[in-house]
């Protein structure tokens, strides 16, 4: 990579050297973007922001839903040479005060009517001074300062704008703020994530060294593009020159995935935890032939797999059959995700390895990987042609990582992050004298170099008893299961593990009709005896491999989801479990109010 490398100008010159290959693509209307208008519209924003007197290294706030619009916008704020801010698009007035406050953000530019409203909101209390509407359907209530997208450009189409833009790009400096990414603030208030141009171009010199992505491919944008993951992954596809084809509604996912047919795509690890237990739980309702021939299928593929894993190749009989196997069952699974996907990121949070062994033996290879905002996203991932189960990767070349108090994994390198805004000492905790940064998440390595994640270490419960229990290991371990959509463990400080949990409602009516149970409402379905011994039989298989203290001794099943817009989970489906406890506080007391044993009449949740 070149030593004057910058997004900006990299951007600028990709624009006129791919002009009419299409970058971006808007899932369901089909309206796409060739480089060239890429290109015009990343100088005509920057140029409007000048027009509304954005001044150099401003920050400027994004909230909005995924479209082509946002990444256009978030391009043309870093041209005029200012800092783009996300927002979550499901933030309230009060977060997004915060926020705006916090970074002194006074231009806004929202998505969709939600947002536009949430901005007319702020914008009338006085704290922006211009609120710009990304979709063009939206009603923009005839307020003063607000004004429509394409308005933007053609106030940056003034030619008086084109000698102070280009003055601006000469000043772009690698040391400059490339943005503010502020936590999803799981406990307390969020923090502003300060990562400069030298910390995304180092990412993608690193990712370059990793990953095999080419101008071919096609990578789906689903998960939120205000988080690092979704936003530093869209950077490198464009920078790859592949296409972007942007998914407004990630509940739509299992509909665009078959439509649009990418090659890439990142997730989270909830995704594919819920399609496993989608598919097994359509092959155990199957007919008994069909259910025959998938576990056949994928016991060879399992054992095919098995053997890559430990370096052997597969003998002749075990080959031919893995063929059958592929033709009758595994390309029609592939299928489900497209057919034609080249590896899938994966990071976020924890993957068991049943689903990640799951997936890579039915030929879609995710890799899986961690990183933090306050990395620029990657620290470490599987590399191609290995699946060293059990972890999340080597680090990238160049990002050095060792274990500190508590096994705490400590990454140092050109990615790690500037500080926290306005926060120093918020800064200074978490940086050691040596320059590394505490990632606050427990670890080891292995022999080849092999990161692995053991817990969050600011998440670990201590029961009263002592023990020290690990909440994702124990969520990730019931979450596999058909039948549970969420679940939050509650354990600390407490003298046994409970859990809240969200069944997926339609199989759970199947299960219902199957048995011929009578109910009124879902309350009632949550409460008959049938359906409480249903789970609780399913639990205590699930938990056989867990240890005695971690085990879940009673439960609740909840009759309506963790809520994004009630502040109950983040935009990537990370659990705030102060606002699950204080939103369910009635329900985790009854499970307490009676002796441990997992409970034959739990009360349902409301």
């Amino acid at each position: 990579m070149r030593q004057d490398f910058h997004l900006v100008r990299f951007f600028r010159e990709q624009a006129v050297a791919r002009c009419a290959k299409v970058a971006m693509r808007a899932y369901g209307d089909g309206v796409q973007f060739t480089w060239a208008e890429v290109g015009e519209r990343m100088d005509l924003i920057a140029r409007g922001l000048m027009a509304l007197g954005h001044r150099s290294c401003e920050m400027v706030g994004l909230c909005g839903r995924n479209m082509p619009e946002w990444t256009q916008a978030d391009l043309g704020i870093l041209a005029a040479r200012g800092v783009p801010v996300p927002l979550y698009p499901t933030s309230n007035a009060e977060q997004a005060r915060f926020i705006l406050r916090d970074a002194g953000i006074r231009i806004l530019f929202a998505g969709e009517q939600t947002q536009v409203d949430l901005g007319i909101e702020l914008l009338d209390q006085g704290e922006i001074t211009h609120l710009i509407a990304l979709d063009a359907t939206v009603d923009l209530r005839g307020r003063e300062g607000v004004i429509a997208f394409q308005d933007l450009l053609r106030l940056g189409a003034d030619p008086a704008l084109e000698a102070p833009f280009l003055s601006r790009l000469e000043e772009l400096r690698p040391e400059d703020l490339f943005t503010l990414v502020y936590t999803s603030g799981t406990t307390g208030d969020p923090k502003g994530v300060m990562l400069d141009h030298a910390n995304i171009a180092s990412a993608m010199h690193l990712h370059d060294l990793r990953l095999a992505v080419t101008p071919d491919d096609v990578s789906m944008c689903m998960l939120p593009l205000c988080h690092i993951f979704e936003r530093a992954w869209t950077f490198y596809v464009l920078y790859r020159g592949a296409l972007n084809v942007y998914l407004r509604d990630p509940q739509t996912v299992v509909k665009a995935i078959g439509e649009v047919r990418p090659t890439l795509m990142c997730s989270v690890p909830r995704v594919y935890e819920k399609a496993y237990a989608g598919i097994q739980a359509r092959m155990g309702k199957a007919a008994w032939p069909m259910r025959k021939l998938f576990n056949w299928s994928m016991g060879v593929a399992l054992a095919v797999t098995r053997l890559q894993i430990a370096g052997r190749r597969p003998g002749l009989g075990l080959r031919v059959r893995h063929r059958v196997a592929d033709k009758l069952v595994l390309s029609k699974l592939r299928g489900l995700f497209g057919g034609r996907c080249r590896f899938l990121p994966v990071a976020g949070a924890s993957l068991a390895d049943d689903v990640n062994l799951f997936f890579q033996a039915v030929g879609l290879k995710l890799k899986y990987g961690y990183g933090l905002s306050e990395t620029c996203a990657t620290v470490s991932c599987w590399e191609d042609g290995s699946m060293p189960l059990g972890t999340i990767g080597r680090p990238l070349e160049g990002i050095e990582v060792k274990l500190g108090e508590e096994n705490e994994l400590l990454v140092k390198g050109p990615t790690i992050m500037r500080g926290y805004y306005n926060r120093p000492e918020d800064t200074a905790k978490v940086m050691t004298a040596d320059g590394f940064l505490r990632t606050g998440d427990a670890g080891a390595m292995d022999a080849q170099g092999n990161l692995i994640f053991t817990e969050r270490i600011k998440e670990l419960m201590k029961t009263s008893n002592g023990q020290y229990v690990a909440p994702q290991r124990v969520e990730g371990t019931l979450a596999k299961d058909a039948y549970i959509e969420q679940v939050a463990i509650i354990a600390d400080s407490r003298n046994f593990v409970s859990a809240l949990i969200v069944p997926y409602f339609d199989r759970l009516e199947e299960f219902a009709r199957e048995k011929g149970l009578t109910y009124r409402n879902p309350s009632e379905l949550l409460r008959h005896s049938k359906v409480v011994e249903f789970f609780e039989s399913r639990i205590l298989e699930l938990q056989k491999g867990l240890a005695k203290y971690e085990q879940v001794k009673k439960f609740t099943l909840l009759s309506r989801p963790f809520s994004m817009d009630l502040g109950e989970i983040t935009p990537t489906l990370k659990l705030r479990r102060k606002s699950i406890e204080k939103a369910f506080r009635k329900e985790i007391e009854a499970m307490y109010a009676a002796l441990p044993g997992l409970p034959r009449t739990p009360k349902a949740g409301s």
